[in-house]
């Protein structure tokens, strides 16, 4: 099968790049014709498959897991493109593999939706896996939280190595308790910014209710995020602490390089893991964010940040991690199904930060749905602009001269990519 499946993926994949069509057609292609493609391809990894799955976080993880292994020496593959699905991860293998189905990586570091992720798995049994944490992001996708943390479960039951846990998100730590005979790693927080990232329950709490009580010991942590500077953060393990400069900004991004380093430590082995480890940290020290997470880009001279949220931690984290003194801000919000179709949860959010320098412009499908979500915080906003390209174009314009800020859900962020793709005067910071 696979003298004839692999060359119709990759005639197939060219075709539709020529065409401009989505990285994951090719996949789907494969998937229907050879179902045994990827397990064939990658469970011949000599340290495996690793999986990165969760409700937040699990592009710029994968990222950063990447370029520390590779700055151990190790080849990796992974589905840069940061189609999630099991199909793209199909057409990102067609990318790399020879005619003849070969892979050439030692590792698999593959980033996927909660999903799709129990799909794989059954297919592929991934030596090792993240989890990041369980929100309520997409409900009208997954039903409840606890269906998503269900199906984080079912990911660490397939895993035949190591499973690397949040000790600080009660429902990812309590998968734990339903293993039997997998390494069982964790990243945590130190106390001292434990309210810096609530957890979803944490968040729905009625305020200044009390903790709950008789919790149990939380177990000890392989990492843990000690301190966050406005551009370096304190890790420790091993028994002592480390600084280290960061590119990466957003405390949600320093706390998940904290996961990054506990999987990169696993899949290394705790010998390498400690003979290298300065060479850990300066590739950690230089990871970028990833595309629309945090990234700053120049436009006409001046910043232009795009911040992702897609959730209420997500904002609340945005907001707190980029606040809004100085510059000049627009919201996009969007409800296609990569965004979810209920935006309910922007009531969840508090918009405090925003209430003295306002907001310039809001758009997106839901821009009204947001206007009057900040109407309710009283923050002042200039206007409204449904449609993307147009907004956009009126906020650059009216914000000469001043460094800019973009929240924006995923579609939305997409939309804004390609409107400033056209503006010759765009450069990519980091």
């Amino acid at each position: 099968m696979v003298f004839f499946s692999v060359p119709l993926g990759k005639l197939v994949r060219r075709v539709s790049r020529l065409r401009g069509g989505g990285s994951a057609l090719p996949g789907l292609v494969v998937e229907k014709i050879d179902p045994g493609f990827m397990r064939r391809t990658l469970t011949t990894l000599p340290h495996g498959v690793a999986v990165v799955s969760g409700t937040n976080g699990k592009t710029t993880t994968t990222k950063m897991v990447v370029e520390l292994l590779e700055s151990q020496g190790l080849k990796v593959f992974t589905n840069r493109t940061g189609s999630n699905f099991t199909r793209g991860v199909a057409a990102a293998l067609l990318g790399e593999v020879d005619w003849r189905g070969k892979l050439d990586a030692d590792v698999a570091v593959l980033e996927l939706d909660e999903a799709h992720a129990v799909h794989f798995v059954n297919s592929v049994p991934p030596r090792y896996c993240l989890l990041l944490n369980v929100l309520r992001d997409q409900l009208d996708r997954f039903g409840e939280i606890d269906k998503t943390a269900q199906l984080l479960q079912h990911i660490a039951a397939k895993t035949t190595g190591t499973v690397v846990l949040n000790r600080e998100d009660p429902r990812v730590a309590r998968i734990a308790e339903t293993l039997t005979g997998q390494e069982v790693k964790y990243f945590g927080l130190d106390d001292s910014l434990l309210g810096t990232f609530p957890n979803d329950d944490e968040m729905r709490a009625a305020p200044g209710s009390p903790a709950p009580a008789n919790l149990p010991a939380k177990p000890r942590a392989d990492v843990v995020l000690r301190k966050v500077g406005a551009d370096s953060a304190e890790f420790e393990y091993d028994g002592g602490t480390v600084t280290t400069a960061m590119k990466l900004r957003g405390v949600y991004n320093i706390f998940n390089a904290a996961a990054a380093l506990t999987l990169a430590r696993s899949i290394c082995g705790a010998g390498a893991a400690a003979a290298n480890h300065e060479t850990l940290l300066q590739a950690l020290s230089q990871v970028a964010p990833a595309f629309g997470r945090g990234e700053s880009l120049t436009v006409e001279g001046q910043p232009l940040d795009l911040v992702l949220v897609k959730n209420p931690s997500g904002f609340r984290l945005g907001l707190k991690s980029f606040p809004a003194a100085g510059y000049a801000t627009m919201i996009a919000i969007n409800d296609n199904y990569a965004d979810g179709r209920d935006m309910s949860w922007l009531w969840d959010v508090e918009f405090d930060s925003l209430r003295d320098g306002g907001v310039e412009l809001l758009t997106g499908s839901r821009a009204y749905d947001m206007a009057l979500r900040l109407q309710y915080d009283d923050v002042r906003v200039g206007a409204v602009e449904p449609e993307i390209a147009q907004a956009l174009t009126a906020f650059i314009r009216e914000g000469r001269g001043k460094p800019k800020r973009i929240f924006c859900t995923y579609t939305a962020m997409l939309a804004i990519r390609r409107e400033l793709s056209k503006i010759t005067t765009v450069e990519v910071v980091s």
